[in-house]
């Protein structure tokens, strides 16, 4: 089974009807008769998907969908809203609780299927952050959220420029965001992922007929903008192409005419979801960066730094540098001015090595007092200068530090290897540099020695 839908109504043939419809789409389907068994039912299963009927004899589907909402061990649980109203008070009052999409009985099948794949996928990936992110958290690599959410932009994208003002003087009064009438070219312009819009609400036809879908695959293809909500505008009753537009990656379809309340409604849903998606994506990439960092130095730590040479050693170009760079005598530094010294003296020098490599380049601590660098695509005589030049960088003048009774020398011995090819592992090559460095010790330190065999290669 792709899913677990929980059925909601007072009215048996109901359940009955919408459970041969999901079924034979392979969805498991629960059933409930009323409110109160609603509520007790989805807290004990946690089902992936709610349809709740409106009108039920001990609650109406709006408080259970209010209540559902409220409960955070159900809040991510998606729900339709099903009802044989078609007022705009029920509408209004279902969407203002929570409801994640409203239809109206007798329910089209191609629609319902759609938009419960919409919702079932949204939900997926929403589940996916959340385990990712509770993982990041597990390790202590999460941190709270701020809560404030700056305004969203909104673009428009109409038929025609009277459509699009028409549009942004209905949605002006009603949302407290960014709206910009934006022709469908512009929409595809190259855009800076910051600069990007959060909605984009489009007509399904623009210039020619399905103009609008096509753009909206197209969004979806494009980094700066394939996270951004889409909701698609539609003809009166083309209920194919709506489920068309959802399975494309619309968050979410309307049909003209539109109430404008109600768009303002759906447009805030869908910025509502967007954000959250992409506090949880940031929480993720922030986890994944802190967990391949060393917290004191900012630099990579050993676990990025074997795979990164990995990758480095596959494609050597001309060769590959790699070479072990150890701090001498800094067991006196911890000892003469404390741990703490200890640390800015490895943050400073952190900082030094950084500033002389380029950003392309490897650059990692080890552990303790011992840093990685790795340089592609250099012969021999280029890498023993940039090693000299990283030696000079570190110990060309003594790392100030505020306590201490004076400025602290502070010198590098440096062991290369050079790799060519032949399939050597980044162990082996570490192991060659590492060899060198003790060859820099024993010879009087702040020296640079070349692996033997990194010079004959």
């Amino acid at each position: 089974m792709t899913g677990r839908i929980l059925i909601v109504d007072d009215v048996a043939t109901n359940r009955i009807v919408m459970k041969v419809k999901l079924t034979a789409a392979c969805y498991s389907v629960l059933q409930a008769d009323c409110g109160s068994a609603a509520l007790d039912l989805a807290r004990a299963e946690l089902p992936d998907l709610i349809l709740l009927d409106v009108m039920m004899p001990d609650m109406t589907g709006v408080e259970v969908c209010r209540r559902l909402k409220a409960d955070p061990a159900t809040a991510d649980i998606p729900i339709i809203l099903i009802t044989a109203l078609s007022d705009r008070a029920n509408k209004m009052a279902g969407l203002q609780g929570g409801a994640d999409d409203f239809l109206t009985k007798p329910v089209d099948e191609v629609t319902l299927l759609a938009r419960v794949r919409s919702l079932l996928r949204a939900s997926d990936i929403q589940q996916e952050l959340h385990l990712r992110e509770d993982s990041c958290a597990g390790l202590g690599f999460s941190e709270a959220g701020t809560g404030y959410a700056a305004p969203g932009r909104v673009a428009l994208v109409a038929p025609d420029a009277a459509t699009g003002l028409a549009w942004k003087r209905a949605l002006s009064g009603r949302l407290k965001d960014r709206l910009e009438v934006v022709p469908r070219e512009q929409a595809l312009q190259g855009q800076d992922p910051d600069q990007a819009p959060d909605v984009h609400v489009i007509a399904a036809d623009l210039a020619a007929r399905n103009e609008g879908l096509r753009l909206l695959s197209d969004l979806r293809s494009r980094p700066a903008s394939r996270h951004a909500a889409a909701l698609m505008i539609l003809p009166p009753g083309d209920d194919e192409r709506g489920a068309v537009a959802l399975d494309l990656g619309a968050g979410d379809i309307l049909y003209d005419p539109f109430d404008a309340e109600e768009l303002a409604l759906r447009i805030q849903t869908q910025l509502r979801r967007k954000r959250q998606s992409d506090r949880l994506r940031d929480a993720v990439a922030a986890g994944l960066e802190l967990a391949v960092t060393d917290s004191l130095t900012g630099l990579h730590n050993r676990r990025y730094a074997l795979r990164r040479l990995a990758r480095m050693l596959a494609t050597p170009g001309r060769g590959v540098a790699v070479m072990m760079l150890d701090l001498d005598h800094f067991k006196s530094v911890n000892d003469t001015h404390g741990h703490a010294a200890g640390d800015a003296v490895l943050a400073e020098v952190a900082r030094r090595l950084r500033d002389a490599l380029r950003p392309a380049d490897l650059l990692a601590r080890l552990g303790g007092e011992e840093f990685l660098v790795a340089l592609r695509d250099i012969d021999c005589d280029s890498a023993l200068d940039r090693a000299e030049c990283l030696r000079a960088a570190v110990g060309g003048q003594p790392v100030t530090i505020a306590g201490a009774a004076g400025p602290v020398p502070v010198t590098m011995s440096v062991g290369l290897a050079m790799c060519h090819g032949g399939g050597e592992s980044g162990a082996e090559v570490i192991a060659r540099a590492d060899r060198a460095l003790y060859g820099s010790k024993s010879d009087g330190r702040n020296l640079v020695t070349v692996s033997t065999s990194a010079s004959a290669a």
